[in-house]
């Protein structure tokens, strides 16, 4: 494996090692989890917290059973929170009222931009330094870090072996369903005032997962790739996702995360949605751990050591 150099100088707008608690495997290094946590926490907490209860109805943790995984759990930044009197809180984005993330939804932008760099960041070191192939990484988060690890999937050019979210919501969902059906911008209405439409211009409509990726990196502000991307495989339409929730969850009310989840099935990716009975704004032991681990296991095909 190379030696984890840092950054060109060109990339020193990412911060990929500040405030970021890592676990290495105890085994060769094979696959690898970025891992997002929620408004107002941080990575340390919210890694060791996850790793160390979050136990399979067998006893075991994710460690126990990818031992050559490496855990990445960021850090958000501190920024100034709408929803709590400006106070400083460690946030991936601002959000003005948590339950209902549309509601002046456009102070999110910044945010989702800078925090999309950052993730994208450490994605890139661990493809083209640690040598880990998307297929053999595992993308996700609670809460905001859902919100934020959602949006940077729709971006990626590439899909990742999985992602799992748990108790959150799709930024910009709404939006991001009208893009996907075509209705943010109707050729019928742009070709007449369009200087530069071609008559007899009948190319197919765009996939639903090319909509989707096309309209979220412009919302976060990411450049368009050098090659056009004119087809899903160009996209991460091919990532399982996994999306639990909990039916009292009174911060993140369940309905924003089967929004979600029907957004994110709209734009032709392949959803599981498993709502928890009596939970709240948390993840189930071992109900959920149990879950998610057989996701992997079923859709990643990683061998887990033995329960």
């Amino acid at each position: 494996m190379e030696s984890n150099e840092p950054p060109p100088a060109a990339r020193q707008t990412a911060r990929p090692n500040e405030g970021t608690y890592t676990v290495e495997p105890t085994s060769k290094h094979v696959y690898t989890f970025i891992l997002l946590h929620g408004l107002s926490s941080n990575g340390e907490k919210f890694g060791k917290e996850l790793l160390e209860t979050g136990k399979t109805s067998a006893g075991k943790t994710l460690p126990d059973l990818l031992p050559g995984a490496r855990f990445i759990f960021p850090t958000a930044k501190r920024r100034r929170s709408s929803a709590f009197g400006r106070k400083k809180l460690t946030q991936w984005f601002d959000i003005t009222r948590l339950p209902d993330p549309e509601y002046r939804k456009e102070v999110q932008l910044q945010g989702l931009a800078e925090s999309a760099v950052e993730i994208r960041e450490f994605l890139r070191r661990e493809i083209e330094v640690a040598g880990i192939p998307p297929a053999n990484i595992v993308l996700g988060g609670l809460s905001q870090g859902f919100a934020m690890s959602l949006s940077v999937l729709l971006t990626l050019e590439y899909p990742l072996g999985c992602y799992f979210g748990i108790s959150g919501y799709l930024p910009y969902q709404k939006d991001i369903e009208e893009a996907i059906r075509g209705e943010d911008a109707s050729d019928d209405n742009m070709d007449d005032d369009n200087p530069f439409a071609e008559p007899g211009d009948d190319s197919p409509p765009k996939d639903p997962a090319v909509r989707a990726f096309e309209f979220e990196r412009d919302l976060i502000c990411i450049d368009a790739p050098q090659n056009p991307v004119e087809d899903r495989s160009q996209t991460a339409a091919a990532t399982p996702i996994f999306l639990g929730h909990g039916d009292l969850d009174e911060k993140v009310p369940y309905q924003l995360g089967e929004a979600a989840a029907r957004t994110m099935r709209a734009a032709g990716y392949n959803v599981e949605w498993k709502l928890y009975p009596g939970l709240g704004h948390w993840y189930r032991i071992p109900d959920e751990i149990d879950d998610i681990v057989e996701f992997i296991g079923k859709h990643v095909g990683w061998e887990l050591a033995k329960t």
